[in-house]
């Protein structure tokens, strides 16, 4: 892993998931990191009222800049000698624009904080951290605001067994574990009266993850976000590793009910790697 990207909009969030990854790029010895700002210019309408004001294109990069270099001074003497820190500004939708973005750098990994309460779905639903997540084709962690770095030495992975090894980026995994050598856990929740899948029914899954030493575990439990996230926390994990699959564990998590308000308690950060 070389390099990282941090989108920023200069909020304590977001610097305090800059600080996660300069913890990270000393551990994995990540060289660049690049915090990444995308402001957007907003189009008038005719039919609003003239009394809304104009935004000058120039004023726009201007701030982007100015908020920029002042982040990367403030966060400056927690820098390791080996880690650059660089940042970068442009004028687009940071969902649309993140992957254009990590190609060019050829980044490895983006790293975004999440702004709110504890409510997961309230947190992230219409952000552009879930906007990331969901898009992104690159490897996200994401950090809650209340958690700080820790080396990452125990991972969870939640999944549900479900055509996980052919959905699942290899590569980008293998190089995941490859550079944190953790203790690894999958972890699959089940609901109650359901028959419960073993991983000799998954061996394309065993085999994929053999030379990680995998442990398995079924868990009951009737919301499978709170089944998670009280088994990653009674094992003290320091990543929570999902594969977003549509109509999947991620629409259970990220996605708004009416009828059923997700509760996501955790200060652990969440890797997402698209499928």
């Amino acid at each position: 892993m070389k390099t990282i990207i941090v989108p920023t909009d200069f909020s304590e969030t977001a610097y305090n998931a800059a600080r996660y990854a300069i913890g990270l790029a000393e551990q994995t010895g990540a060289s660049r990191i690049i915090l990444y700002h995308a402001y957007e210019l907003i189009v008038p309408i005719p039919d609003l009222p003239t009394a809304v004001p104009m935004v000058n294109m120039d004023d726009l990069k201007a701030a982007s800049i100015e908020g920029l270099e002042k982040m990367k001074s403030l966060l400056s003497p927690a820098l390791p000698a080996s880690v650059t820190l660089d940042f970068r500004a442009d004028n687009h939708l940071l969902a649309a624009n993140i992957d254009q973005v990590c190609k060019d750098e050829q980044a490895d990994l983006i790293i975004m904080g999440i702004t709110g309460g504890s409510q997961l779905e309230e947190i992230l639903v219409g952000s552009n951290t879930v906007d990331v997540v969901k898009n992104s084709n690159f490897p996200v962690i994401v950090v809650p605001t209340q958690a700080s770095f820790r080396p990452i030495r125990k991972v969870v992975f939640a999944c549900d067994l479900r055509k996980v090894a052919k959905t699942t980026r290899k590569d980008v995994l293998h190089m995941v574990l490859d550079i944190f050598k953790p203790e690894l856990h999958v972890l699959n929740i089940q609901k109650e009266g359901r028959e419960h899948i073993h991983p000799e029914e998954n061996q394309e899954l065993d085999n994929m993850l053999h030379n990680y030493n995998p442990q398995y575990h079924f868990v009951d439990h009737p919301n499978t976000v709170e089944g998670i996230t009280a088994f990653a926390e009674k094992e003290a994990a320091d990543l929570l590793l999902i594969i977003p699959k549509k109509h999947g564990l991620f629409d259970s998590i990220f996605k708004r009910s009416t009828t059923s308000r997700i509760a996501f308690n955790t200060h652990i950060p969440l890797l997402s790697i698209h499928e």
